[in-house]
């Protein structure tokens, strides 16, 4: 038994692994690097090559590696040996790694000459003239690719209704349904409070000059001609304008966008052509459903706060004070806003990066920018209302 314990011991000695290590030695006046034992990460080896270890008057054009005793290795070898070929161009040496294993030579080509030099901090300085011709060129490309995509949802929905463009019933109905009876709650709530706060302001205000009668007037003009439309768009354009940006952000993160494209498949008659088309529908018909709950909103409090207000005399003052050309006005406006809506929402959406994080910017920005350019074209809708006397 006594007799086998030497040779456990000297095994044991030959399975442990050997400590990485390096050395310079000179064969005439050639330098040599002789690399020896374990290269891994768990060997903690030295990843850098010292600077002084190789001498300014070497006379070789090279400086060799003798790689006879490396045992294993790693990325972490190639990291050194990089680090010793920039001291040895340095001192005017090319490294030969021709010893070495061809994994090592092959990861070695991979690396760059030299290492990157540092990109320079400069202290910006932000022309106002510069950011705000960036910001007009940007803006203006969009306006274009928005009039681009405009004109060709335009031109697939006319084939549509031929029967040739490619759309699906069953999408344009899908869309539909999300985006009109799906929304009559939040619909029917703001728009019963928008008319019901209007005539308690009213009512407050009326009551000193004994004019409570035109509380009625001051409701139905007011929801007919600007809120119930531009109410009814910010809400569509919270609810289905961002769920639309969201849904083909994703269908382009999951590539299926790229799929479509693949197959031939135009993106315009079966993405963009049923949402816009589902908006210009539904967005009237919710704007005339608006109006009626902003009125029935102000015909509670009336009613209920006036003495003076019967219910069929609010009515009666309520038609008399609200033409249909009101009506006509704001259901113009209510199928511009839904057009926009809807391009600007599929505009965001098709231009969103493939993350899961752009999905949620996505559709905030489609909210943001929907719900801005609602309240933009009701200001030009006031102002050409205005001039054409309306």
């Amino acid at each position: 038994m006594d007799s086998h314990a030497p040779e456990s011991s000297s095994a044991a000695q030959k399975i442990t692994p050997a400590q990485p290590e390096w050395t310079i030695s000179t064969s005439g006046q050639t330098p040599e690097l002789h690399i020896s034992g374990n290269w891994t990460i768990d060997e903690h080896v030295p990843l850098a090559f010292s600077s002084d270890a190789l001498s300014a008057n070497n006379q070789a054009g090279s400086l060799t590696v003798d790689a006879s005793k490396l045992g294993q290795w790693d990325s972490s070898l190639v990291s050194f040996l990089w680090s010793a070929k920039q001291v040895a161009a340095k001192k005017g040496l090319s490294l030969d790694i021709s010893d070495l294993p061809e994994g090592v030579q092959s990861l070695s080509s991979l690396l760059p000459e030299t290492p990157q030099a540092p990109t320079p901090l400069h202290d910006k300085i932000h022309n106002p003239f510069t950011l705000s011709g960036a910001f007009t060129l940007s803006t203006l490309n969009e306006v274009g690719a928005l009039t681009l995509l405009g004109l060709d949802t335009a031109q697939v929905s006319t084939k549509a209704l031929s029967g040739h463009g490619g759309m699906r019933l069953r999408d344009l109905l899908a869309n539909i349904f999300d985006a009109g009876p799906s929304a009559l709650l939040i619909v029917s709530v703001v728009n019963f409070l928008i008319g019901a706060i209007l005539a308690f302001v009213g009512a407050v205000q009326l009551q000193k000059f004994s004019a409570d009668i035109y509380v009625a007037n001051l409701v139905g003009i007011a929801c007919v001609r600007e809120l119930s439309a531009v109410m009814t768009a910010i809400i569509m354009a919270g609810r289905t304008g961002g769920a639309y940006a969201a849904r083909i952000a994703t269908m382009q993160g999951n590539e299926e966008i790229d799929a479509l494209q693949v197959f031939g498949i135009p993106i315009s008659s079966y993405i963009l052509v049923p949402a816009v088309v589902s908006l210009m529908v539904m967005m009237p018909l919710l704007y005339l459903y608006g109006c009626v709950m902003s009125i029935f909103g102000g015909y509670v409090v009336s009613v209920g706060m006036l003495p003076d207000i019967t219910g069929a005399g609010y009515m009666h003052q309520t038609f008399g004070a609200v033409s249909m050309s009101q009506f006509e006005f704001g259901f113009a406006k209510s199928i511009v806003f839904a057009i926009m809506i809807g391009l600007v929402s599929c505009r965001i959406g098709l231009k969103a990066g493939r993350s899961a994080a752009d999905v949620g910017t996505a559709a905030t920005s489609a909210v943001v920018v929907g719900i801005v350019g609602v309240i933009t074209l009701d200001a030009i809708f006031a102002v050409i209302a205005n001039a054409l006397g309306i």
